[in-house]
């Protein structure tokens, strides 16, 4: 991962939260997105509970340990059933330095069905053998839940949390939100395919390899992701202008 300032990191998580907003991913006060700072000991960027995402700023931003608890004083704090999810994987995987977690519409559908993503749509083809899923232990308050979450993830950068919603995690900002952006895709093709009466189309298992390889590649290999997230940056404030008083990459 390129190496980022504090300053750097704050401004991309904050615009990253106005995307969610944008793109209609937020759950009201609820979820998260953090980022983990460079250098020792490890620290990370959350935002604060009890603002919309659109209230997020490079400045509200709250400095946490892998535990949740704040570093710098200050009267507002993180949800605390959020950072445990956040924080488990965070500390347990260095490759992992933004984690995404949302619960649209489209991804609590697919956590619902057994047989979670389908792999059958050009979206969820690139997610074949790339999903991790944990069972439903009710609201992620509790430390005894993080090794289990862990071994459901393995590897994996895409976490199903059954019957909840999604976590995905990126070495950095912009390839966790493309990540998720292929998630989200996925999700809502495959619950208006099952609106429509009749036989899908089924790819073999080489086919949907070969599509999640050359798909993970992409993400990791080039500025794809860079590119994508920059882009959409562009077009919200194209839209709507300052993302916030002071936003000082309104053109």
């Amino acid at each position: 991962m390129e190496h980022q300032t504090e300053e750097k990191l704050r401004i991309q998580l904050a615009e990253c939260y106005h995307l969610i907003n944008y793109f209609g991913w937020t759950e009201m006060i609820f979820n998260h997105i953090s980022v983990r700072l460079p250098g020792e000991p490890r620290r990370y960027l959350v935002n604060a509970f009890g603002l919309n995402y659109d209230e997020v700023t490079p400045e509200n931003l709250l400095m946490v340990d892998a535990d949740g608890t704040v570093i710098t004083n200050g009267p507002t704090k993180p949800n605390p059933a959020g950072f445990a999810l956040h924080g488990a994987i965070h500390a347990a995987r260095d490759d992992v330095h933004c984690i995404i977690h949302t619960h649209t519409n489209a991804v609590c559908a697919v956590a619902m069905k057994e047989e979670g993503f389908s792999h059958d749509n050009f979206y969820g083809a690139q997610l074949f053998e790339r999903v991790g899923y944990h069972a439903f232990e009710g609201i992620t308050l509790y430390d005894d839940e993080r090794p289990r979450m862990l071994e459901s993830l393995g590897n994996k950068n895409v976490l199903v949390l059954r019957n909840h919603g999604l976590a995905v995690g990126g070495i950095d900002i912009p390839r966790a939100f493309f990540l998720l952006w292929v998630a989200q895709r996925a999700a809502e093709i495959q619950c208006h395919t099952g609106m429509i009466p009749g036989q899908n189309v089924t790819l073999s298992d080489e086919i949907r390899h070969r599509c999640a390889q050359d798909a993970e590649s992409v993400i990791a290999n080039s500025s794809a992701a860079q590119k994508m997230f920059d882009a959409a940056v562009r077009k919200i404030r194209k839209e709507r202008g300052p993302l916030w008083v002071g936003d000082t990459h309104y053109p």
